[in-house]
């Protein structure tokens, strides 16, 4: 029974800390239009609070060797660009267009798996993607605020993002000790900040300054603390997300993501007043029942041949 409620807490605070990002970095991104900035902020956010988890003896700091760091940083990069991309996305379309979008990442994940490591779909998984890719396709062509740079961005952040799940299962991070999941999520975004501190720099400069945001007639005040909300909820929910998955299965994990994208979906629709039609909305409902039929065919194991 405890169980269950702490399970349920989790999730609870999963979706909650997604609403809240989603909506403050909108609110940010849309003011303010500095996406690597932003990402950056956010990284920077989340390794503070990496720092003091492992300074206060919340969490156990883990001993790297050389060659696992090696091997994580390929993983940091399209853990960096997928943040990236998200967010370039977000800064150009709808929230909710952007979610569609990526309700798309099952089948990056079923074209990288197979073309890298081999994994044919099964019958079932590839069925179920013609509802997500029909949907996504339906959604896009009604879509009131559809740009070609915001749908580019969240499909690259789809690829990236699923890269990363190929990259892990190739470069079999050893997690010895210390090194669990949610401390290799930890390394990873310390590694991330690092990794965009100079291409923030490069392409951007420092513009996050209270005097920058005047200039911009901007209310620092606001701004900053919107930013701030949405860097701590954004490393909150990742948090939040890896302790789920340390006490479920990967399918139950993924049928959880899929209500998440739809609870966000459908809070920032009704937050920031989103113009939805109907055949947009059936478009982007198709979608999230693909990958729910995706979530289930997963599930599904082939039979064996009998000898």
């Amino acid at each position: 029974m405890m169980r269950t409620l702490q399970l349920g807490s989790l999730f609870g605070l999963w979706y909650l800390f997604n609403i809240y990002f989603n909506i403050y970095n909108k609110q940010v991104l849309k003011v303010f239009p500095f996406p690597i900035t932003i990402t950056e902020i956010q990284f920077a956010i989340g390794s503070a609070a990496v720092l003091f988890m492992w300074t206060t003896g919340l969490y156990k700091r883990p001993s790297l060797t050389t060659a696992q760091v090696v091997a994580i940083l390929p993983l940091a990069l399209v853990h960096t660009m997928g943040n990236l991309f998200t967010n370039m996305s977000l800064g150009k379309v709808a929230v909710s267009f952007t979610h569609t979008i990526k309700a798309m990442e099952p089948f990056f994940s079923v074209l990288l798996s197979a073309m890298f490591l081999g994994e044919a779909p099964s019958a079932w998984i590839i069925a179920s993607l013609l509802p997500i890719v029909g949907g996504v396709a339906l959604a896009s062509l009604t879509e009131a605020s559809f740009n070609w740079a915001g749908f580019l961005s969240a499909m690259a952040s789809n690829v990236t993002f699923q890269s990363r799940n190929v990259l892990s299962k190739k470069l079999m991070v050893k997690k010895e000790g210390s090194l669990d999941n949610i401390n290799l999520f930890s390394v990873i975004t310390i590694l991330s900040f690092f990794l965009l501190a100079p291409v923030t720099l490069f392409f951007e400069g420092v513009k996050f300054t209270p005097e920058y945001l005047t200039s911009m007639g901007l209310d620092v005040k606001v701004v900053m603390l919107r930013a701030l909300v949405a860097g701590l909820c954004f490393h909150s929910y990742q948090q939040v997300s890896y302790m789920i998955l340390q006490r479920v299965s990967p399918v139950t994990h993924s049928v959880g993501n899929c209500v998440k994208r739809v609870i966000v979906i459908v809070t920032s629709v009704i937050f920031f007043r989103t113009p939805v039609s109907t055949i947009n909305a059936l478009g982007t409902a198709l979608a999230l029942a693909g990958v729910f039929a995706y979530s289930r065919a997963k599930r599904i194991k082939p039979a064996k041949k009998s000898a």
